[in-house]
């Protein structure tokens, strides 16, 4: 997008906003510490009715790891870390604690394959010795494997059991080597899905699906734009009919997914359908490393010690441009029960305050303090979405598994707020969950400036408070038209699980 003079007051502050929706609305190394650790950095994470034909009474569950991929990146590509643990966690009862855990761990075996050269045998320097059309291919010289057990209770004390297999009963689970490219992997979509596993969930009667490996991204955002200060055309960003005017940064980017799909049954607690799910990634507390490296062995790292959590990732927003720079590191070592200390960041957010700064334009922001609409939003739910019938503030994404899902096709790119501004029947969008076509950058931008207020009205029929009114909010229907120009619901996806994309290969 070509750059132009900010004119208008309102424009240009709604131009400079789409800088904070992006930055926060995909997880990429969005605070310090985990810019170091891409292996455990949790990019995006989805939690919605699965809406494939068959299976609209299950949940599915998707968090993504290891951001910004390049289809190139051998020879080693994107494994996992084998000294980490990633975990999917779900409250069914509202009180900000984890009730169910669903712990991935990945394990790296190297094959050695060898080739004679004249009298001796030789280790290759790739991870494949020729194609690979199938699980396990004798031409893979790295075989990546992992387990999932399903925690009940707290994430470390609780009651641990092994999801297994449904055919054979094993626990242990086959993960796809990355689309290194065409003449590695002729039909890496075919090679992939053999590597979807139907799965028995100990304590739950309905079969569930697993799937771990690598996909295209599926966010889509104007990214280098925004971060340069939102270098774009005002009119362009403004005018609801130019959604997609500007090129997907990362649309050349692969990313490593989790994902499993659960009966919403196995999800729930008593009557209330309403749960909170959010993604962490730990570390070993000790991390060693032998300046000696034995011979024949892939690293020269040793872990040891208590897991130690570095990466948390619920509600597409909140690290990146809604804690402060000084608790970035602290709130991905936290637990939503502890999320009081991190409060005054969503009642009083900076974010309108620096943009005014930025711009001269004092008076802009929403006056609403402090911002009940954004913890109605984004720590307690919507009362009568997705609010469960008890709830302790605090940071997740939440789903009312009581709402059908929405076939593809119909689904309404801004969710709950799409229907509010065009009179829809779609509740089973963001922030009632998070499908994968939901454009959580557009919605996010109406939130933050007070969108959610207009909508609201003065009567308060979503109850965010008396303080919520139009008057309140200086933007007014402006705030209802910002987006990124980036249009999240044309990028491709599967239509059923695990519903992200083909990875890009490294050769076409």
């Amino acid at each position: 997008m070509t750059p132009t003079r900010l004119r208008s007051a309102p424009l240009a502050l709604a131009a400079t906003l789409a800088l904070c929706a992006a930055a926060h609305a995909s997880s990429h190394r969005e605070a310090p510490f985990i810019t170091t650790q891409p292996k455990v950095d949790a990019t995006d994470f989805y939690m919605f009715r699965s809406y494939e034909a068959d299976r609209t009474d299950y949940v599915t569950l998707i968090a993504n790891y290891l951001p910004l991929q390049d289809a190139y990146g051998g020879p080693n590509y994107f494994s996992m870390d084998p000294n980490a643990l990633y975990e999917i966690h779900i409250d069914n009862n509202g009180d900000a604690k984890e009730d169910l855990s669903f712990q991935f761990r990945f394990k790296n075996t190297l094959n050695n394959v060898r080739l004679p050269i004249g009298d001796k045998n030789v280790a290759i320097p790739l991870i494949q010795a020729g194609p690979v059309t199938d699980v396990r291919s004798a031409a893979l010289n790295l075989t990546e494997t992992f387990t999932v057990d399903v925690v009940r209770g707290d994430r470390r004390s609780g009651r641990r059991s092994a999801i297994t297999n449904a055919a054979g009963g094993s626990a242990t689970f086959d993960k796809p080597v990355d689309n290194i490219g065409v003449k590695t992997l002729p039909d890496y979509a075919a090679y992939a899905a053999k590597h979807i596993y139907t799965v028995n969930i100990p304590g739950c009667a309905m079969p569930g699906k697993v799937f771990a490996g690598q996909r295209k991204d599926p966010f889509a955002v104007n990214l280098g734009t925004i971060f340069d200060l939102v270098n774009a055309p005002v009119a362009v960003i403004t005018d609801p009919a130019l959604i997609n005017a500007a090129p997907n940064t990362i649309d050349d980017k692969n990313v490593t997914t989790l994902a499993l799909e659960v009966h919403k049954s196995c999800l729930t607690a008593g009557t209330d359908p309403v749960i909170g799910g959010w993604t962490s990634a730990s570390l070993r507390q000790v991390r060693l490393l032998d300046p000696t490296p034995k011979a024949g062995h892939q690293t020269t790292e040793k872990a040891g010690g208590a897991w130690t959590q570095v990466s948390r990732l619920g509600m597409p927003l909140v690290n990146e441009v809604v804690i402060g720079l000084p608790d970035k590191d602290r709130f991905n070592g936290s637990k939503p029960k502890d999320d009081a200390q991190f409060a005054a960041y969503v009642t009083n957010p900076t974010l309108p305050a620096l943009l005014e700064i930025a711009l001269k334009l004092p008076g802009t922001a929403p006056k609403n303090l402090p911002r009940t609409d954004l913890v109605t939003a984004f720590l307690t739910g919507i009362k009568g979405v997705n609010q469960p019938a008890s709830v302790t503030p605090s940071e997740m994404l939440r789903l009312n598994t009581a709402i059908a899902p929405v076939a593809f096709a119909d689904q309404n790119r801004l969710g709950i707020v799409g229907n509010i501004l065009a009179g829809g029947t779609d509740n089973a969008g963001f922030p009632n969950g998070r499908r994968p076509k939901d454009d959580v950058v557009d919605v996010s931008l109406v939130a933050v400036m007070g969108g959610l207020c207009i909508a609201n009205g003065d009567t308060d029929k979503f109850g965010f408070g008396a303080a919520c009114k139009p008057a309140n909010v200086p933007l007014g229907a402006t705030s209802l038209k910002l987006h990124d120009a980036v249009d999240q619901a044309v990028l491709p996806l599967l239509p059923g699980f695990p519903y992200l994309f083909t990875p890009i290969g490294g050769t076409h």
